[in-house]
């Protein structure tokens, strides 16, 4: 089922995440990192537009839609990152 297959990509994407953020902490040995949030989100969200972008061939609206930003957001974002 949609519910199904969508409760198992949320898992595989908390996994993912969750080992990036142990690696990158791993990495830093004793240093702590600095705006682990935004940096996280900032490299999330670029391939995140990207592909998206990509598999709606570059249709905003539908891109708008599945991502559940508004038009504008998208446009902004897409901007931010030299998407545009």
């Amino acid at each position: 089922s949609t519910q199904s297959r969508s409760s198992a990509a949320s898992d595989v994407y908390k996994r993912q995440v969750r080992a990036a953020v142990q690696r990158y902490f791993d990495d830093m040995d004793d240093h702590l990192p600095e705006q682990l949030y935004k940096t996280v989100l900032k490299e999330v969200e670029r391939p995140l537009l990207e592909v998206v972008m990509n598999e709606l061939n570059n249709n905003q609206s539908k891109a708008a839609s599945v991502l559940g930003l508004n038009r504008t957001t998208l446009r902004k974002k897409l901007q931010l990152h030299g998407l545009d």
